[in-house]
């Protein structure tokens, strides 16, 4: 398994070109160049595992604030001399996990060094940090309607027909589902799912405004991320923490764009994806459900959401329609 990085600071991903990504236990993603203005939303739009921060400016330093405030993620940050050692400090202070010397010319022993440290903070969950002044805050548009936002893995399919069957086609809200399966089988699912409810049920499309009344299912080898005003984008970026659709990523971007408009729900399945997305809900005002362990298939993913309390409700199976119907409508 690969960890995503993304790279924070002018010729930061030319300089890593000497040796960073030789291995493959990292990638890159993002554009070539992040500024500090854009860390934040480079974070929020490409989902990495571990951030690399070049402290060349002052502005670095609220870029790591920023970020570990708003969308926390494991920060290392790299020293080149242009701040004080109290600056670099001060990183720290703000949420970074790690600093390291960065000389003027780093060669292949030093981001060998970088990379494995970054394997290693990759895996540490990031803490969110409670800033003493007020950031900068973009205006997004209000939700214009509630969100269902689902997550699924093995014994999935069975287990969201039962929910889904519950609810009647007038149902006000969108309902954006990621389900771990085999490559070219969401389009079956998605049908067949048809057949089974009441609802529309369609393969999600990068640009599609979600609908009330509508399932929208990620498709297999794409992440499925919902954006401001309900637009749909696909991302056929690597896979985060192995899985491509990742649940973590549709949820955690239901909960930025929908806030406490946004339901969300985990369901049967192994492992932990979609539980840190299931906290990011919760975290911003939303309405959280994991499954109970009597009624999952696999009580992995929903017991890893109960755990770091990201579930507001733990509920059977055939309690979790009627939930939804009652919250959607107090959203």
């Amino acid at each position: 398994m690969a960890f995503r990085v993304l790279m924070v600071g002018k010729g930061l991903r030319a300089l890593a070109a000497r040796g960073l990504f030789d291995g493959e236990s990292l990638v890159p993603v993002g554009p070539a160049e992040v500024d500090f203005a854009g860390a934040l939303v480079a974070v929020q739009r490409h989902f990495p595992d571990v951030l690399l921060v070049d402290l060349s400016a002052r502005e670095a330093l609220e870029a790591v604030e920023h970020v570990m405030v708003e969308r926390p993620v494991p920060i290392l940050a790299l020293h080149p001399g242009a701040l004080s050692g109290q600056d670099a400090f001060q990183a720290v202070a703000l949420g970074a996990l790690d600093v390291v010397e960065r000389p003027a010319s780093p060669g292949a022993d030093f981001w060998g060094h970088v990379s494995r440290k970054l394997v290693m903070l990759a895996q540490v969950k990031a803490v969110r940090q409670v800033s003493t002044r007020p950031l900068p805050r973009t205006d997004a548009p209000a939700p214009p309607f509630p969100l269902v936002a689902i997550a699924a893995s093995l014994g999935g399919p069975k287990a969201v027909a039962q929910v889904l069957r519950m609810i009647p086609r007038g149902f006000p809200a969108p309902l954006a589902y990621c389900q771990h399966i085999s490559e070219g089988f969401t389009e079956g699912l998605a049908h067949w799912l048809a057949m089974e409810t009441a609802l529309r049920v369609q393969e999600a499309e990068t640009g599609v405004v979600m609908e009330p009344g509508t399932v929208y299912i990620a498709p297999s080898g794409s992440h499925l991320l919902v954006r401001p005003e309900g637009r749909l984008e696909l991302d056929s970026g690597p896979a985060l923490r192995g899985f491509r659709p990742s649940c973590d990523m549709l949820l955690t971007s239901a909960g930025e764009a929908f806030g406490s408009r946004c339901i969300g729900v985990i369901l049967t399945g192994m492992g932990r994806d979609g539980a840190r997305g299931l906290k990011e809900i919760r975290e911003r005002g939303g309405r959280t459900i994991a499954q109970d362990e009597a009624t999952s298939t696999v009580w992995g993913m929903p017991r890893e959401a109960v755990l770091m309390g990201a579930a507001q409700e733990v509920l059977p199976l055939d309690r979790i329609g009627p939930m939804l119907l009652q919250w959607v409508d107090a959203c």
